[in-house]
């Protein structure tokens, strides 16, 4: 019995499907997640071949990775509402790493197993292999038992992270928008050298792409506001992006604006799809893996801690609980699984999972759903996106980033609150948007952990040394006065007499140090009584935080600070009493 129940609870743990499908209720949630499923995966296919341009790859693969790992997370996620695909922050840190390794002009290094292939080929073994990685990176993190990483990862540096990866975002868009031809560029100050690029070409911009890409940004970002501001009558939001990515091909291909204006368009591809029916799994290039280590880390952590924030809040709002460390093990595996079928690493798209959520989705088959409507697009219609201009997948891409760009209105508030986390939220997204992605939240995690340092040192409560030392040379200087007559000593007892002027250790029990001291002394004021130390979650103490403890109880005692310890783990010696 006790076996079973072992093995039950481990299927339950690794297969969280188990769990949710047996209380699913058919009547009161299919419908929604019908419903869910189909407009979320309008959603995906879109988002899918839009930030696919970010990671610098053709743009059918960005439908790949809305379907394989969304397959992968249905059965081992624990969330029942997050969308699982492209996500914008890690297509760009892929992009970044694509085009470092394979740059427009061909490999910047010889790389082994590349050989043979064309650009885009290349690129999407570069995109594959540093997935692979992330997802082995993921599900070791999760088997570790190591989710609580996302701690160190504070919602302000967060917050500032996710910013200057809206402005990253935003300029590798323009290129698109302007119909301008620039090639990728990685490393510190990219985004200083990209901007002179375009700055430098701008009289070469495209009219027509201009002005596709400002009357899809109006017309989304009115429609978008006007599903916000009626979300509350309206039975699902209005799929706007999909409408005019609908329209867009339908006018692109009758008034064949590739031919007559000269703009770029998505260019699918059917023998694409086709071939993909029958491609075997690709294997990570070793090489390449060596050589992206350093990105692949960043990537995974923070494609979890988005994750995990936005599963996070659907499940205090729907009232069930996740699973950190599953979650990891969830995102690894489907990482895995789909770089093996040439996708990218994924995430959830905030804008995504609202959809998901907000139109009636109660457990992942709305996701499952998505991931079919993905794969019937890919399959079957993906060929009459080939018209479609990029610059409406740029524009697309630019009005989804409000929501990360309006996080500049925090600052005022951190100013006013909490400086320190403003420093912080400022320093990560300064820090990011100069350096780049992977170093800036490297550079973001110093600056939170010298914040925390500081505040700790400086601000923590009082130093009782420090409170000692102004004592003890308060009692030096009244001692010299009494002794010089300077100073008349009074008190209400009459059993110290020509004692008191020579026991020192007195003099500090008679002062009330928070009373006000003779001749311009100052001391520290000391404003709490007693301290008590829970130690609930103390299972033992080592000998540098036994020495430590000890000191400390030395010291608030002197400075007349009760101390209580609780909630101690009781020890029993060998004849059974305790200690």
């Amino acid at each position: 019995k006790i076996t079973f129940l072992k093995t039950k609870n481990a299927a339950l743990s690794l297969l969280p499907i188990i769990g949710w499908v047996k209380i699913y209720q058919i009547k009161q949630w299919l419908l929604g997640d019908i419903v869910s499923g189909i407009s979320t995966g309008l959603v995906a296919v879109l988002q899918g071949l839009a930030y696919c341009l970010l990671a610098s790859l053709p743009v059918r693969y960005g439908l790949f990775s809305a379907f394989f790992p969304v397959i992968i997370y249905f059965f081992l996620g624990t969330s029942r509402h997050i969308s699982v695909g492209p996500f914008p922050v890690l297509c760009l840190m892929i992009g970044s790493v694509v085009t470092r390794l394979v740059p427009d002009g061909g490999l910047a290094m010889n790389i082994t197993g590349l050989e043979g292939l064309t650009i885009d080929e290349q690129r999407v073994v570069v995109a594959s292999s540093v997935t692979f990685l992330a997802g082995i990176i993921q599900l070791a993190m999760g088997v570790l038992q190591v989710g609580f990483v996302v701690m160190y990862l504070s919602d302000t540096l967060v917050s500032g992270f996710t910013t200057a990866a809206a402005i990253h975002i935003l300029v590798s868009q323009l290129k698109f928008v302007l119909g301008l031809q620039v090639p990728g560029i990685s490393g510190p100050l990219s985004i200083i050298y990209t901007l002179e690029i375009i700055f430098n070409k701008i009289t070469s911009t495209n009219v027509c792409d201009v002005v596709i890409a400002l009357v899809i940004m109006v017309v989304v970002f009115i429609v978008k506001e006007l599903n916000d501001r009626y979300k509350s009558k309206l039975p699902v939001p209005i799929p706007i992006e999909v409408i005019m990515t609908v329209i867009a091909c339908g006018v692109s291909y009758a008034f064949d604006f590739r031919a007559r204006y000269g703009i770029n368009t998505a260019h699918t591809s059917l023998t694409g799809f086709y071939h993909f029916r029958y491609e075997t799994p690709m294997a990570p290039n070793l090489h390449i893996i060596q050589l992206t280590a350093g990105d692949a880390v960043p990537m995974a952590i923070v494609g979890f801690a988005v994750a995990f924030s936005v599963a996070k809040v659907y499940s205090v709002k729907h009232d069930y609980t996740i699973d950190g460390n599953q979650e990891l093990i969830a995102f690894g595996v489907s990482n895995i699984f789909g770089a093996s079928f040439r996708s990218f690493a994924a995430s959830t798209a905030l804008s995504r999972s609202a959809v998901q959520e907000s139109t009636g989705g109660k457990t992942q088959v709305a996701g499952l759903l998505s991931a079919i409507i993905v794969m019937i697009v890919t399959l079957s219609v993906g060929f009459l996106l080939d018209p479609l201009p990029t610059s409406v997948l740029g524009a697309v891409v630019i009005v989804n980033l409000k929501g990360m760009l309006m996080q500049f209105r925090e600052v005022p508030y951190l100013w006013r609150r909490d400086k320190p986390d403003c420093v912080v939220w400022l320093g990560t997204c300064i820090l990011s948007i100069f350096l780049g992605l992977d170093l800036g939240l490297a550079a973001g995690l110093g600056v939170e952990l010298i914040s925390v340092v500081l505040r700790t040192q400086l601000s923590l409560g009082f130093n009782p040394l420090r409170v000692l030392r102004k004592r003890n040379k308060a009692v030096r200087r009244i001692r010299k006065l009494l002794k010089k007559g300077e100073l008349q000593w009074t008190s209400v007892s009459n059993d110290f007499d020509h004692q008191i002027i020579t026991a020192y250790t007195l003099y500090s029990r008679l002062i009330d140090w928070n009373a006000e001291l003779p001749v311009n002394l100052s001391v520290p004021p000391v404003e709490i009584h007693s301290l008590i130390l829970d130690f609930a979650a103390v299972s033992f103490l080592d000998i540098s935080a036994l020495t430590g403890l000890k000191t400390l109880l030395r010291e608030l005692i002197r400075v007349e600070v009760d101390v209580y310890i609780v909630a101690c783990d009781c020890k029993y010696d060998s004849a059974g009493l305790q200690y």
